[in-house]
């Protein structure tokens, strides 16, 4: 069992690479990634997990960074916009106008990166299932529908 007080240094796997970062028991990973790593693709919306715009993926699937702890990431794999490299979806936002403001973005696009690799068939059931998790107030929901309909195997 780990046991940490005070401020420790920790190594996360973050978008392919070991980073350490120095944190308290008490810091979320959306604290860490934006102040200790510099990574603002990760957003701070709500912060008790009810908008979705901190999205990163953990070991491949979507996870509020609000509500995890720092220290629980450690021996994890954690990838946000950053690690994405001009993944499909990305250039799917572009064609399909995913995004108005783009404070929602980046946890869409984390959200339908990781279901095109979880679900490449998904039906729109499963679609819609997924994009509730997150929070658009601008756009609303058809163009960013339509975004990850196009990487889709499926093929709609």
């Amino acid at each position: 069992m780990l046991k940490i007080s005070g401020s420790t240094t920790l190594t996360l796997n973050i978008n392919g690479e070991d980073r350490k970062v120095i944190a308290k028991p008490s810091d979320t990973l959306l604290h860490t990634l934006r102040k200790e790593l510099g990574l603002t693709s990760v957003k701070p919306g709500c912060e008790n997990g009810d908008c979705g715009a901190c999205t990163v993926l953990v070991n491949n699937w979507p996870i509020k960074s609000c509500l995890m702890l720092t220290v629980e990431a450690m021996g994890k794999e954690i990838l946000t916009v950053e690690g994405l490299k001009n993944a499909p979806i990305q250039k799917a936002f572009v064609e399909k106008w995913g995004f108005q403001c783009g404070y929602c973005t980046s946890g869409f696009l984390m959200v339908c990166h990781s279901l095109s690799k979880i679900h490449p068939d998904a039906n729109d059931y499963v679609i819609q299932q997924w994009l509730e998790s997150n929070l658009c107030r601008c756009t609303g929901y058809q163009e960013i529908e339509e975004a990850i309909k196009s990487v889709l195997t499926n093929k709609y």
